[in-house]
């Protein structure tokens, strides 16, 4: 009777399965370790001195997130942020009014949609310039338009209470556009069979759009959401072209008042602690969706 030969499998052909994911994941895990990891560890680490950027550094523990307590600068750039936050959450809700709208087949449409299209393409710096002439108290569009209405100028920019509402809707412009394009893509995956279906049974309007439509729209409105709360957060271009953070850090964001104390003032671990509480902030509302977001899906 003949003998059948057992070859012997070889480590890597016995674990192969096992090993070839991570084998795949190392360099983007390399990365992210690298790039995103070391330099949010080194930041925190940071946080902890007193640093001019040249001289030895002084480690004064949590002082300096004990001065930011006593920091009225930094309150009013917190409560700035907070209006952002609340102000860009508009962003999803309009930019899907006018998917809505753009999503037809009439004449034209492409030529309408594209013209919706270029606040996005555009930079925030010609953003933040273009309405900084347009609020101008000089010689701006707006108070042009007043003028012709019979009511008399107005000075935003200028404006300690009003200047940051300025701001908010220039970047509320090409935010919206974001989210418009976001909803667009998600409306030509909607599955056209379950609105057929809900039309049926006899739901229209204000019904197809809640019980139909929205529900497949979940992902986009998910990275439109995460999309405008890290917009909000991290404003920065926008204050630095249109009022510096002024009139008197009335503006002011923890953004720029994070660069003001960092590269202006000089100071390295304050300017660190700034934006570790930013971090923070960015970390807790958006864990705070993805929960909520979980617990709706898992309903």
């Amino acid at each position: 009777m003949p003998q059948i030969a057992v070859v012997e499998r070889s480590w890597w052909d016995r674990h192969q399965v096992a090993l070839t994911p991570f084998i795949l994941l190392a360099p983007a895990c390399a990365m992210f370790a690298v790039f995103v990891v070391y330099p949010i560890g080194a930041s925190l680490w940071l946080s902890l001195f007193d640093w001019d950027g040249i001289n030895p550094r002084t480690w004064v523990g949590l002082g300096n997130y004990a001065e930011l307590l006593d920091d009225p600068v930094f309150w009013t750039s917190l409560r700035n942020n907070v209006w952002w936050l609340v102000f860009f959450m508009l962003a999803p809700v309009l930019g899907l009014a006018l998917a809505l709208f753009l999503n037809q087949t009439v004449t034209g449409i492409r030529l309408v949609k594209s013209l919706f299209f270029f606040p996005f393409v555009i930079s925030q710096v010609v953003v933040g310039l273009v309405f900084a002439w347009f609020f101008n108290a000089q010689f701006g569009l707006l108070n042009h338009l007043l003028a012709a209405l019979g009511l008399p100028p107005v000075a935003l920019l200028e404006s300690e209470t009003w200047a940051t509402f300025a701001v908010i809707a220039a970047g509320l412009w090409p935010q919206t556009a974001y989210c418009m394009i976001l909803y667009l893509t998600g409306l030509t995956a909607i599955d056209g069979s379950l609105i057929e279906a809900a039309r049926i049974d006899g739901a229209s309007g204000r019904k197809l759009l809640w019980h139909v439509i929205l529900p497949q729209l979940r992902p986009a409105t998910f990275i439109a959401v995460v999309v405008c709360v890290v917009g909000a957060l991290r404003s920065f271009d926008l204050i630095s072209i249109m009022t510096l953070g002024g009139p008197y850090n009335s503006s002011n964001v923890l953004a720029y008042y994070m660069y003001e104390q960092t590269f202006l003032a000089f100071r390295y671990g304050y300017g660190a602690a700034i934006a570790t509480v930013l971090f923070l902030l960015m970390d807790v509302y958006i864990a705070f969706f993805l929960w909520r977001l979980l617990r709706q899906e898992r309903r």
